[in-house]
């Protein structure tokens, strides 16, 4: 069951992690994420006339509506560029979400750097720590990009709340598919996030299940021989001379004793006892 839930998040952090550097990918690559109409409303029969329509992103501008239609102008960060706006409100929201720009370019960086890793980390699992890195840069690209988000929302409503009430004009306003991108992102980086951190906490409960526990790195040594450490603690070889017993110096005594040879002249005779049991053994 342990190798069963092991595999499920894996797959599952693999997954939520490539479709959420898909998603901001595509979000941050497009121009969907606000959309812009204003106009004037006819009093005769109370319909109304659009005098611009426009939809961003965080490098351009498209119009499809008014003088500038089916132009596109990229976002000028440094100067500006030459379009017709009809009022200036419209203008100063295309000017302030620009200060978002940089939080899901951040946030895209995280998160390929979070997927390499995760990916490197299934690949070989025994390095338990990749989890845990892969599901931190996870969850900052999941900050980062929020963070973002809330200054884009931000930063749209303040302009359209200071925007003066004119009974003969209308605007409105209305998120695109690649803020809905960029939203949906952020769930699913978090989502890997927290799985890969749990799946390093499951794999480091498991390596310490079957470590050995640290009495067993250093076995007993046995007293009856001076060598039987040589080989299992080579850093405390040779082991500390010891003193001598009076029955091991006697023992080596007797030792030296029976191995010294004898002269050449002496002659030891036969034992008479061998006679003797050949004389009572012929009769049988």
């Amino acid at each position: 069951m342990s190798s069963f839930s092991t595999r499920a998040l894996t797959l599952l952090s693999s997954v939520f992690g490539a479709c959420g550097l898909l998603l901001v990918g595509v979000a941050v690559s497009t121009d969907y994420w606000l959309l812009m109409e204003e106009g004037i409303i006819l009093q005769q029969n109370q319909t109304t006339e659009v005098k611009m329509a426009l939809h961003s992103g965080l490098w351009r501008v498209c119009f499809v509506a008014g003088p500038e239609k089916g132009r596109c102008v990229a976002s000028e960060y440094f100067t500006e560029p030459e379009i017709e706006i009809t009022t200036e409100n419209t203008a100063n929201i295309l000017k302030m979400v620009r200060t978002a720009t940089p939080f899901p370019m951040v946030s895209l960086l995280f998160v390929f750097t979070a997927f390499v890793i995760s990916n490197i980390g299934h690949i070989r699992p025994q390095r338990t720590i990749l989890a845990f890195v892969s599901g931190i840069f996870f969850i900052l690209s999941g900050l980062s990009l929020v963070v973002g988000l809330v200054l884009y929302i931000s930063s749209i409503n303040d302009e359209v709340m200071n925007r003066p009430r004119e009974p003969e004009q209308f605007f409105h306003y209305h998120y695109g598919w690649s803020f809905a991108f960029a939203a949906s992102s952020f769930l699913l980086k978090e989502g890997a996030g927290v799985m890969s951190v749990y799946l390093f906490m499951k794999r480091y409960a498991e390596e310490e299940m079957y470590r050995p526990h640290p009495a067993l790195y250093r076995p007993r040594l046995s007293e009856c021989s001076d060598y039987s450490g040589q080989y299992l603690h080579p850093d405390s070889w040779p082991p500390p001379q010891r003193g001598r017993s009076g029955s091991e110096v006697s023992s080596d005594i007797s030792i030296q004793l029976n191995q010294t040879p004898l002269p050449p002249q002496t002659k030891v005779p036969p034992p008479r006892y061998h006679a003797h049991m050949r004389m009572s053994a012929s009769p049988c």
